[in-house]
């Protein structure tokens, strides 16, 4: 038996590839394109494209379990002119497709790594998300995922299939791309930054907590039909992240102490009130019934992910 990770080629499904390698345990790896996806040639692999049509027959012999991490991911430049029925597309129809085969191949567990988008945007201080709080989505990839959470539940429930369900908060660790990126490049050129004086709360999880949790959900009896948070287990301002990122670095962050409502103000006059609102507001996620529920704990602490994450840029710049 074998465990089928689609999405092979991106940031999470790739680093769970390599941990099952590391840990000898059989997958198969898909992605849209194998020719192109750039995956060891040691590796078990199958086309696998993230739609209602496709036939995912092959991909699925002998699978006992599918970590679903393929997805139309959240865009700054959103280029359709109907963004919420392209998500659903791919994030709703195309799993649902892939899960109705799972279930009719014997497929025991599908795994679907969602986002905290589901939950929102940002929590009140001292007031963080919830596995059970109630989702309330504010856009269009979020909602996506809602739908495509809902969904496979319903389906369970008919099937049998066991489902479990991963929101994960923003992810770093080596390879990381996007605006986390893009901090590491300005803290190595020693940029100036106007985020000295933020005082919210973030909850982040690194690559490889984020990998562990799901390697423990693969088979995890409690697991079964159940929903989770997952995070470092520390959360931390934007103007500590960054100090503490600068340190992985090796180059202290240099950091302006401007008042947050002044830059919610910049952000707005810029037409960017979303910027600001990921800089300066507070996302945290009470991770509590993935620790008592599964008896887990993130093993890599948010320094040793920073540094981890620091390390491999560097290898790769010089």
């Amino acid at each position: 038996m074998t465990i089928l990770i689609t999405g092979a080629n991106g940031f999470v499904g790739r680093a769970l590839c390599y941990r099952l390698a590391a840990d000898h345990v059989p997958f198969r790896a898909a992605c849209r394109n194998v020719a192109q996806g750039d995956l060891p040639a040691s590796w078990e692999t199958a086309d696998g494209v993230l739609s209602a049509e496709h036939d995912w027959c092959a991909a699925l012999t002998s699978a006992a379990a599918v970590v679903h991490c393929a997805a139309r991911v959240h865009v700054m430049k959103e280029a359709a002119s109907d963004p919420l029925t392209a998500f659903r597309r791919v994030n709703v129809e195309g799993t649902l497709s892939l899960a109705r085969q799972a279930a009719a191949a014997g497929v025991r567990r599908f795994l679907f790594i969602s986002s905290v988008k589901v939950n929102g945007e940002s929590t009140l201080p001292g007031h963080p998300f919830r596995a059970d709080s109630v989702p309330a989505p504010l856009d269009p990839y979020g909602v996506s995922k809602m739908e495509a959470e809902r969904a496979l539940f319903s389906m369970a429930r008919e099937t049998g299939m066991e489902v479990v369900v991963i929101r994960p908060p923003l992810v770093y660790g080596p390879g990381v791309k996007a605006n986390f990126l893009g901090l590491m490049r300005w803290l190595w050129q020693g940029v100036p930054l106007p985020l000295g004086a933020i005082h919210n709360a973030r909850s982040l999880v690194g690559i490889d907590n984020l990998v562990d949790l799901i390697v423990t959900c693969i088979d995890h009896s409690a697991a079964a039909n159940q929903r989770f948070l997952v995070s470092d287990g520390e959360d931390l301002s934007t103007t500590k992240l960054l100090r503490r990122m600068g340190e992985a670095l090796g180059k202290p962050a240099r950091l302006i102490p401007v008042p947050a409502a002044l830059l919610q103000l910049g952000s707005k006059l810029l037409g960017r009130p979303d910027l600001a609102r990921r800089l300066c507001a507070s996302l945290q996620l009470d991770v509590s019934q993935t620790r008592d529920l599964l008896g887990w704990n993130p093993p890599v602490s948010v320094d040793e992910g920073l540094r981890r994450t620091a390390a491999h840029w560097l290898a790769i710049k010089r």
